[in-house]
């Protein structure tokens, strides 16, 4: 087993640990939805962004605004949202309310005339309450706005049956939102949201420890008895699902998606590389990953409130360089290491389901805490 240098979580062991970064969780569960919006709130001004895409079938948009050649510096919020294409509507509340308060890409001299430019992207969970046409639409991301700019500094996140991972499943398990953070001996955070929602499964069939924890030393594995009869429970509530209109589907169609965000001052194409290398994160969590039927999207933010190598500007030119190198490199694997410990997160507050959509069990339901 490869054992992992621990860090230390932030204070929340959230997101909000990255100060200035806001979460706004809005849901619906009645009348047939079982669905719901996620809003991560920049500070004012924004924040450098960067998206990576590695799943079959995205539901994205604005996500070209965030490649490092374009012109969109900064970002006021990101939006992830469940209802696949048709939850993207969720943006166009996040910003109308962005507009209203004069947030967004500046575009003429009056404070008022300014576009917010709000990337978001959707997993699918269409007909999970019952209802293929219960799903986000611009007030709820509106009210996923508020929630976020009605907390405060470092708040705590709610996880589980909430915001996206409202109707989220993971290989059968009901899935939902998990959060996590770091703090690096340099003193700069690194964090990460996750909504998972995955083809591929949390949990391995074998034993029923969660793919994340096998990187916990020692691993977390639940006993045969226990799994047996967990994975003879889970067996069931997939036929009971199958037979309920959260089978419309053939095959399931899924998407997990994250947020990773550090307080250190990163450039774009670095932002980028932190997207990217997050995904390996995903990929120690769950398995398969990045399928056909995914659309796995990590967005990255940078709130830049601290220097990202203090050494470097006073060193040597070809010092400074591997001094910058170095310092990256450190937040690049903790924003792999706080994605794998968001997913296990989300996969451990989730709550069982049992609705006309589908008999969706949480994993603590089948195994306890383990």
């Amino acid at each position: 087993m490869t054992e992992h240098p621990p860090h230390p979580a932030g204070p929340r062991d959230a997101l909000t640990d990255v100060l200035g970064l806001r979460v706004g969780h809005a849901r619906r569960t009645d009348d047939g939805y079982l669905t719901g919006t996620t809003v991560v709130l920049a500070p004012e001004g924004g924040a450098v962004a960067a998206v990576d895409v590695r799943g079959g079938g995205p539901g994205t948009r604005e996500t070209d605004a965030l490649d490092p050649r374009n012109l969109v510096p900064r970002v006021e919020a990101v939006v992830l949202t469940g209802g696949s294409a048709f939850g993207l509507d969720a943006a166009s509340g996040v910003a109308a309310w962005l507009e209203e308060r004069g947030r967004g890409f500046r575009v003429g001299p009056d404070p008022a005339q300014v576009v917010p430019v709000v990337p978001a992207a959707a997993l699918f969970d269409l007909g999970r309450g019952g209802d293929w046409r219960a799903r986000p639409d611009a007030a709820l991301g509106r009210a996923a706005a508020a929630a976020a700019a009605d907390t405060g500094p470092g708040a705590p996140v709610a996880e589980g049956n909430t915001g996206a991972g409202t109707g989220a499943v993971a290989g059968g398990l009901k899935g939902g939102i998990g959060t996590a953070s770091a703090v690096l001996p340099s003193g700069v955070t690194v964090a990460a949201l996750a909504a998972v929602n995955a083809a591929g499964s949390v949990h391995d069939p074998r034993t029923g420890a969660l793919y994340g924890r096998l990187y916990e030393s020692p691993a977390a594995l639940p006993s045969p008895e226990v799994h047996a009869a967990a994975a003879r429970r889970l067996a069931e509530a997939r036929e009971i699902s199958r037979a309920r209109s959260a089978a419309s589907v053939r095959p399931p169609l899924h998407t997990t998606l994250a947020v990773v965000a550090t307080d250190a001052a990163l450039t774009r194409p670095q932002a980028h590389k932190l997207a990217g290398t997050a995904h390996d994160g995903l990929a120690r969590a769950v398995r398969p990953v990045h399928l056909l039927s995914d659309g796995d999207t990590v967005f990255a933010l940078s709130t830049a409130a601290r220097p990202l190598a203090p050494e470097a500007a006073a060193a040597e030119p070809a010092f400074g360089v591997h001094a910058e190198a170095g310092a990256l490199n450190a937040i690049l694997s903790a924003g792999a290491d706080v994605l794998t410990r968001a997913v296990v997160r989300a996969a451990l507050a989730a709550e069982t389901v049992d609705g006309p959509g589908g008999l969706f069990l949480s994993y603590r339901d089948l195994y306890g805490t383990g």
